[in-house]
């Protein structure tokens, strides 16, 4: 079947189940129904009416379901990109059911919203389900492998005369995490300057209190992954992240077989970020041109960068030389 057809009888089904299954235990489920278990483990601290629950439920998964339908014809372009469909299509699915029977099996007979407590293993079931839902149809809805592309099949050189060396160097900075880092790093700094200060209690900023370990993350993430550098220097290739180029990721010339430069897009690769698929990871702050480095060991690394084709004949030049020295 077409990746547009499986979707739509997935799709369907899913959401067919979402709104039937409580349809047919109304009677049996207290309205409101418990909805959120907060920091306090199985006591639910949240509710929602039985109408908002179906709707709230059944739009979460059918606006994602939807577009994904939209971009159907792109699960055959890529063998990532088809990996990223077909994982989004049925982990999200597998995610929305799991989660609805959980809610569902929780307040099943219970007398009162109250009433309904969440066993502690039911969370990491529904996320177990995800997880093999979307890698199965990721795996399954791979396909053959690409073709070779240009870049690939004739991996560009550098010429480099008798004793003469060469290094090479690029940075990029992603704009949108740059801004939320400095946001991050914002909200961090005043409320702490406010608890210190002793307004920490007034209304508002007691709750960004409350919030600030998660702005913390938001930083540590931002500053790792805002920024890009790129070295190729004394027979090694020099990842560096963050504005400082710290931490580092080297890589020895020695493990490489050859380099190109390839214009990716996120959903060719699995996502934003630092992703991996099966023998294929990449580091994505931004798509467009990357440089693409294929280990001896038949695995290949996808780094967005500027000016990736210099940096590809720069490492097959100092490859090609190892091998005739």
């Amino acid at each position: 079947m077409r990746p547009r057809a499986v979707a739509l009888v997935w799709g369907a089904a899913v959401t067919a189940v979402l709104i039937l299954a409580p349809l047919a235990l109304r009677d049996r489920l207290p309205d409101p129904l418990a909805t959120h278990w907060g920091s306090s483990g199985s006591v639910p601290d949240g509710s929602t009416s039985f109408t908002a629950h179906v709707v709230t439920t059944s739009a979460l998964w059918v606006v994602p379901w939807l577009l994904l339908v939209v971009f159907a014809g792109r699960a055959g372009a890529r063998r990532g990109t088809r990996v990223t469909w077909w994982g989004l299509l049925f982990g999200l699915g597998a995610l929305l059911l799991g989660a609805a029977a959980s809610t569902l099996s929780v307040n099943l007979d219970a007398p009162g919203w109250r009433a309904a407590e969440l066993p502690g293993w039911h969370v990491p079931l529904v996320i177990l389900g995800l997880i093999v839902a979307g890698t199965a149809a990721g795996y399954l809805g791979r396909g053959p492998r690409d073709e070779p592309s240009p870049g690939e099949q004739a991996p560009p050189r550098l010429r480099l005369g008798p004793g003469q060396r060469a290094v090479w160097v690029s940075r990029i900075v992603n704009p949108w995490l740059a801004a939320l880092t400095l946001c991050a790093l914002a909200v961090i700094v005043v409320t702490t300057a406010l608890t210190v200060s002793g307004v920490s209690g007034v209304s508002g900023v007691a709750g960004v209190g409350a919030a600030l370990p998660a702005f913390v993350i938001v930083l540590v993430v931002g500053l790792a992954t805002m920024a890009l550098t790129v070295k190729v220097i004394d027979e090694k290739v020099v990842i560096g992240f963050g504005p400082f180029g710290r931490p580092a990721r080297t890589i020895p010339l020695a493990k490489v077989e050859s380099a190109w430069a390839e214009e990716l897009r996120p959903s060719e690769v699995g996502g934003w970020g630092f992703r991996g698929l099966p023998g294929n990871a990449a580091i994505m702050l931004r798509g467009g041109e990357c440089l693409v480095l294929r280990y001896r060991s038949g695995g290949r690394l996808a780094i967005s960068i500027d000016d990736a084709e210099r940096g590809a004949s720069l490492i097959n030049t100092l490859i090609a030389e190892r091998v005739t020295s």
